[in-house]
């Protein structure tokens, strides 16, 4: 490809994150208004997955939903992405997976949240996790069949050793990224501006990635992603003025597992992603620990409310797992150039 016209692509790919992120930023009074009109208050679920009380939890952020904070802020973003990319002239082959992923997700995330605020704000509040796993599961299978079956996609990369067919295993495969993904940023999103700045970093990293492999539509995607997340980070940051809400996280997790298994760096994804992983995985063990053993590992769960009850301040929490992500993301991107994820690299 001549220099010219990668010029003229990477140009385009940049004028489409700042379009993302202006259309944001116009939407957001919009959704605004909407939200204080209509109380679009976020109720805390006072039970914890295994059924006891959220006490550390509790008495950590309790001063924090008394000021009634919005949600369901994501929604924002999910139309600021699919309205610039459809209004893009790439190849709508790349885009059309991580879209319908974004869409899939925001409308289990939609409905769960639209259950929380209808709720009284005790127990559980919003679907049960057994169910949004369900629905999550079924829309990774969708889009792991298309994978298969409409793309032609029946090997996976594994960094420095190359591609290993597996054939219609691709997937369950596919479908378990885009469970784990969408979960673990969910579990994420519970600090100001944590889930916003680790998702654009993750998708920063991604979208070099397949920008380095030719994608460019696939890239495109990515940094209209980015651009919008700056805007939702941009209120989110401590104290929140709102939150994603399930419509958001869900959305963004699975897109993001779809983007990895697109650029064919699954295997990466726990790289970039290192952060969702320790929070999830410190979610998990958590549960595990406590239906085994009757006792707990972490103070609160996940990781980060761990930390506030061991008294790091919230912004301090979030600003050091932001500097980890920007490493972890450089460490993926160096892994994905030296593990022949990139043609001729």
């Amino acid at each position: 490809m001549k220099p010219e016209v990668i010029t003229n692509e990477i140009t385009q790919i940049l004028v489409l994150s700042v379009a993302a992120f202006i259309l944001s930023m116009m939407l957001t009074p919009v959704y605004t208004f909407l939200a204080y009109r209509y109380k679009f208050w976020k109720k805390q679920r006072e039970e914890s997955t295994t059924g006891e009380k959220l006490k550390v939890f509790l008495r950590l952020h309790s001063a924090k939903f008394k000021r009634n904070i919005p949600t369901m802020a994501g929604a924002i973003g999910v139309i600021s992405i699919a309205a610039v990319t459809f209004s893009s002239n790439f190849d709508r082959g790349q885009t059309l997976l991580p879209l319908a992923g974004l869409l899939g997700g925001a409308v289990v995330g939609l409905i769960d949240d639209i259950i929380n605020l209808r709720s009284d704000g005790h127990g559980v509040a919003g679907l049960r996790s057994s169910v949004k796993f369900l629905m999550i599961s079924v829309i990774g299978l969708v889009l792991g069949w298309y994978f298969f079956a409409k793309l032609g996609y029946s090997s996976v990369h594994i960094p420095f050793l190359g591609d290993l067919a597996i054939g219609w295993m691709m997937v369950p495969l596919f479908g378990f990224a885009v469970v784990a993904t969408g979960n673990a940023v969910n579990i994420s999103d519970g600090l100001d501006g944590l889930a916003g700045g680790l998702l654009s970093i993750s998708f920063g990293s991604f979208g070099i990635i397949a920008l380095l492999q030719g994608h460019l539509g696939l890239s495109a995607f990515c940094f209209t992603v980015v651009g919008v997340l700056l805007s939702y980070v941009w209120f989110n940051i401590y104290p929140a003025r709102f939150f994603m809400g399930d419509v958001g996280s869900f959305a963004f997790g699975v897109s993001l597992g779809v983007v990895a298994m697109l650029t064919n760096t699954l295997f990466l994804l726990p790289v970039i992603g290192m952060i969702f992983v320790i929070e999830a995985g410190s979610s998990l063990i958590q549960i595990l620990s406590k239906k085994i053993f009757n006792r707990k590992v972490f103070l609160s769960a996940p990781i980060h409310h761990h930390l506030e009850a061991k008294g790091w301040p919230e912004t301090k929490i979030t600003m050091r797992f932001w500097v980890i992500s920007c490493v972890v993301g450089f460490i993926g991107i160096y892994l994905a150039l030296a593990g022949g994820h990139i043609p001729n690299v």
